[in-house]
């Protein structure tokens, strides 16, 4: 049997096979994005403001809860549901979905994971509610890709831990009442003996410094944060001491997906606007979008697009099964990123001297694809990732 368009399709292929529950979802979180985020989006990045208007309406509307259960005040979601509100935000603004993303990956899976009791019950469900921000404090200024380079220590001094150092780059950190950071509790181990920690935002001896202006996602918020001798209680540690390495990278898995669903979302916002102007905008007595070459710009730009699309959705499907999932968080994260800084680039080139302008929306959308390709391991070590996995499946 042969169908003339893709309408005539099951609608089961036609929406990568989404539950009732995974569209309304989706449908929600786009009509809020078109209505509410979207006509902000230019504002907050020419003043590199922070909504906080938004992000209240976010709370609103359950989104940090959405893979949460509905014990600790989520929603009972799965990741997918979760990509799925990151990448329709994303969609008309990079920075509001990474303020998300950053919130929900960064700032409270780790606790909900990982946590005792006490910071389940205590920090989860006031995360879920909004009544603060989540920030995940990994990066330092000699160590960035090379995490297991960590300088900020955590000496054991009697009921509790010193800490001292410093974070920068940290999404979210002025608005946040609690930093997972991690930090050397035993420097004769190495990656082994970095630890992990939940310091809250009015422990002593600790400070956020507010960050520089950006390049792109200029409405996320961002900061550095300070430890000089900072003591913190000996429950204050995130799983076993000598496990923050391990803890991390696993919290970077989840991440990855969740920066490939940002992604995903800023080309196909992207491509979205090109599409529009290229049918609208004539050159030599016809539109844009007649001319050949224009033709296989969007080509190009819808075929990477449904490529990322599937893996990032197959990645979340994945950590939704309980399965290893690494190597296609990976995969997931470069193909889209990569085709988020591809997809930008040319809806800047249909535009042309529109493009370079801020005038439309495409400028914003490359600058904020940018982060994407750096973010959570840039494209590199996530290349490294990936080869890793392909050498060690071909050993076995």
């Amino acid at each position: 049997m042969t169908h003339d368009t893709l309408a005539d399709l099951p609608k089961i292929a036609h929406s990568f096979d989404l539950t009732e529950e995974q569209r309304m979802i989706r449908d929600m979180v786009r009509d809020f994005a078109v209505s509410e985020v979207e006509p902000m989006a230019h504002e907050i990045d020419e003043n590199h403001r922070f909504p906080v208007e938004t992000w209240k309406r976010m709370v609103e509307l359950g989104l940090p809860g959405i893979p949460f259960p509905a014990e600790l005040g989520g929603s009972g979601g799965d990741t997918l549901s979760y990509c799925l509100a990151v990448e329709e935000l994303a969609r008309v603004c990079g920075s509001t979905g990474l303020t998300l993303a950053a919130h929900v990956s960064l700032g409270t899976y780790p606790i909900y994971r990982w946590g005792s009791e006490r910071m389940r019950s205590e920090y989860v469900p006031r995360l879920i509610a909004g009544e603060y921000m989540g920030a995940y404090g990994l990066t330092e200024p000699n160590a960035g890709s090379d995490s297991g380079g960590t300088q900020t220590t955590a000496r054991r001094d009697g009921d509790g831990y010193v800490l001292n150092g410093a974070k920068c780059f940290i999404t979210n950190a002025n608005y946040a009442g609690t930093f997972i950071v991690t930090a050397v509790t035993d420097p004769q181990l190495g990656a082994k003996g970095i630890s992990a920690f939940v310091v809250t935002r009015d422990t002593k001896g600790f400070r956020v410094e507010p960050g520089e202006h950006k390049l792109g996602m200029r409405g996320s918020d961002w900061g550095s944060l300070v430890f000089e001798d900072a003591r913190i209680p000996a429950d204050a540690l995130l799983g076993p001491e000598g496990q923050g390495f391990k803890t991390f990278m696993k919290t970077l898995e989840g991440g990855r997906i969740s920066i490939a669903a940002l992604s995903l979302g800023i080309a196909q916002g992207a491509f979205d606007v090109a599409l529009k102007y290229a049918q609208q905008r004539e050159a030599f007595g016809k539109t844009l979008a007649d001319q050949q070459a224009v033709q296989f710009k969007l080509a190009n730009m819808a075929l990477e697009i449904e490529a990322s699309r599937h893996l990032v959705y197959h990645a979340a499907r994945l950590k939704d099964a309980g399965v290893a999932y690494g190597r296609e968080a990976a995969m997931a994260k470069l193909m889209a990123s990569e085709t988020a800084m591809r997809a930008t680039y040319e809806a800047i080139q249909i535009h042309g001297g529109y493009g370079y302008s801020r005038e439309y929306p495409v400028e914003r959308m490359w600058r904020d694809a940018k982060l994407c390709v750096i973010g959570e391991g840039t494209s590199e070590i996530q290349r490294v990732i990936i080869a890793r996995n392909i050498l060690k499946g071909a050993k076995a």
